[in-house]
């Protein structure tokens, strides 16, 4: 996260999550948007989810990605944490596992945005 030097960081920063805040609750059909579940059992948390998802927001901001993030219970993959799920209207469900920052940043360049699906090592999770 920024730090914040000055009022104009605290604003900056309050317009932006402002911005976030108004995606998720104002938008008419959340079902337009990419979905993405983040798996936060305390199995996801103890992994690095929280992180995770911290940095996979940040980076769906820099590419133009309008996406809904939502924390989730267990998903039953513990062994794989940490997990999330992707859903991009008009396809089915994906959930990832041993999803790390560089792993989220692949997801969302080459899935998201290129509707690329993206293996490592047998590493998605149906």
């Amino acid at each position: 996260m920024t730090k914040v030097k000055s009022l104009a960081d605290l604003k900056a920063m309050r317009e932006k999550l402002q911005n976030n805040l108004d995606i998720r609750e104002k938008a008419e059909n959340p079902e337009s948007l990419v979905q993405i579940k983040v798996a936060m059992a305390t199995c996801g948390i103890a992994a690095g989810a929280k992180q995770v998802m911290e940095h996979m927001m940040q980076k769906a901001d820099e590419l133009g990605i309008q996406a809904v993030f939502t924390q989730t219970g267990c998903m039953g993959y513990c062994h794989a944490e940490p997990t999330l799920e992707v859903r991009i209207p008009g396809k089915d469900p994906i959930v990832f596992g041993h999803v790390d920052n560089n792993r989220a940043d692949e997801i969302l360049t080459k899935y998201v945005q290129q509707g690329e699906l993206v293996w490592q090592n047998t590493k998605c999770i149906f």
